[in-house]
């Protein structure tokens, strides 16, 4: 195994020169990319950037995205990956907590950096090129700091994972392993690259057999056949919201004559539909080690309703446990196999026990084989289009609103694949004109689709914090759509 994702980056330059990088419709080689990569890293160390100093990386998917990263990789300073459809309010908080030495970005507005250093994106095609045998990175320690990537944010503002280079290594190997990847193979990992799935999976699952390592700028259910037809994909990362919409929005003849054989994301009905050989099911977060447990389904298997869930054994270098709680946790067998701790505070706190066991909160479950099954998040929380959304976060922007007396987030089930946000509120007369304003603030994810007014919002007497679940109890006077 490589010593270091920059090293495993120059193995494969070496092996593949020609090996394609990029989004489907702005491919360049590893061999071009490294090069350009090599000259972003001598920028930095112009700029007197050194680990542990830090950049933020606030940008949409793209070839320059990805050059970025490798060129942090290159130059020994981990980089935080960032939503860039955030706020700027809820960005400046994020930074502020981060506390980068520079910003990298494809905002026009980037006043959320604050006064630190900031590149547009666009810099990149700048760069002049350098050696990447020169630089720096290829000597820095498996289990330094490679990235940041941030939770969801559902119990506050987002947290900044930490994640070392062996953490990487060790997932990519699991992942390569697991689809079968090999240099014939063309990756296609179609998120946001501020995810672990695109990233971890895609990118650096395919880095490590040596495939193609492709993705797109944005994820569209129109152009996804045809860019996987075009360029002969033969691997697919998706996830739960992307496999659905393909599912309501494509049919098997949109799919006809692509090459894919393997994918993550175990589905049966897609797989049926559009004709998979094999997938893979898993289960893992930011912190479990990407994905800790993964499980392969072949087409004519009994596949399951619910494969998706199923994360099937640990992997060799993680050990699990289900609490008496139904609570699923995880302990490293190998060093730097889940990540290394929360970052705040100009530190990383370990976020495992003294016994090296991470709570994930999550629910689980065995099949009566012993595989793992994950069942539903503990905590509270809201997922649209994928994304978590950051209730605490939501909940303080209509709190400005001085016409509501109270208020809470929450969720009902959807008629597709997503929850529906549902704003709680207590108000003698409903402001509308003042909460669309507030929603149309917010990024389409984030809006809620209903307002119901009720008598009183249900909190504990301790903490006054409000009870969710008992939200659904209480007795709605009426019911407002927000669009």
């Amino acid at each position: 195994m490589p010593e270091n994702l920059a090293a495993l980056l120059m193995r494969r330059v070496q092996e593949r020169p020609d090996l394609r990088l990029g989004t489907v419709d702005d491919q360049v080689t590893l061999d071009v990319a490294l090069r350009r990569a090599a000259g972003g890293a001598a920028q930095l160390r112009n700029l007197g950037l050194a680990a542990p100093d830090r950049v933020a990386l606030v940008a949409s998917s793209s070839t320059d995205y990805l050059i970025v990263w490798q060129a942090c990789l290159l130059a020994g300073i981990p980089v935080a990956l960032i939503n860039p459809t955030y706020p700027s309010e809820l960005l400046a908080q994020m930074i502020e907590i981060l506390d980068p030495r520079l910003v990298i970005t494809d905002a026009e507005d980037a006043s959320f950096a604050g006064s630190r250093y900031v590149w547009s994106l666009n810099e990149v095609t700048t760069w002049v090129d350098g050696d990447p045998d020169d630089c720096p990175g290829l000597s820095v320690d498996p289990s330094a700091i490679a990235s940041f990537m941030h939770t969801s944010g559902t119990t506050g503002v987002p947290k900044f994972c930490a994640q070392t280079h062996m953490y990487f290594l060790r997932l990519g190997r699991a992942m390569s392993e697991s689809l079968g990847l090999t240099p014939k193979d063309r990756m296609l990992a179609p998120l946001p690259l501020f995810h672990i799935n695109p990233l971890g999976y895609g990118i650096v699952g395919a880095l490590t057999a040596g495939a193609d390592a492709l993705t797109v700028r944005k994820f569209s259910a129109r152009g996804f056949w045809p860019d996987v037809r075009e360029h002969a994909i033969t691997a697919l990362a998706l996830h739960a919201p992307p496999v659905e919409i393909l599912k309501r929005a494509t049919n098997g003849a949109d799919a006809d004559g692509h090459a894919v054989r393997t994918m993550f994301y175990a589905d049966r009905e897609f797989m049926t539909r559009f004709g998979i050989g094999q997938a893979v099911s898993g289960y893992g977060s930011t912190e479990a080690a990407g994905v800790s447990h993964l499980h392969q389904w072949r087409l004519g298997d009994d596949i399951p309703d619910d494969a998706s869930r199923h994360g099937g054994t640990p992997r060799g270098d993680v050990e699990d446990r289900i609490t008496e709680e139904g609570e699923i946790q995880v302990r490293e067998r190998a060093p730097h196999t889940l990540f290394a701790g929360y970052f705040g505070a100009g530190r990383v706190s370990v976020a495992v026990d003294s016994e090296g066991w991470f709570a994930t909160g999550d629910l689980g479950r065995r099949t009566p084989n012993g595989d793992l099954v994950f069942l539903e998040r503990a905590a509270e929380s809201i997922r649209v289009k994928g994304e978590f959304v950051p209730i605490p976060y939501v909940e303080e922007q209509f709190g400005k609103v001085a016409q509501l007396e109270d208020l809470a987030l929450w969720k009902r089930p959807g008629d597709l694949v997503d929850d529906e946000i549902v704003l709680f509120v207590v108000a003698d007369e409903l402001p509308m004109e003042h909460l669309r304003t507030v929603s149309a603030t917010l990024p389409a994810f984030m809006r809620p689709s209903w307002i119901a007014q009720v008598a009183s919002i249900p909190r504990d007497a301790a903490a006054g914090k409000s009870q969710r679940r008992l939200l659904h109890q209480q007795e709605v006077t009426s019911w407002t759509q927000m669009s």
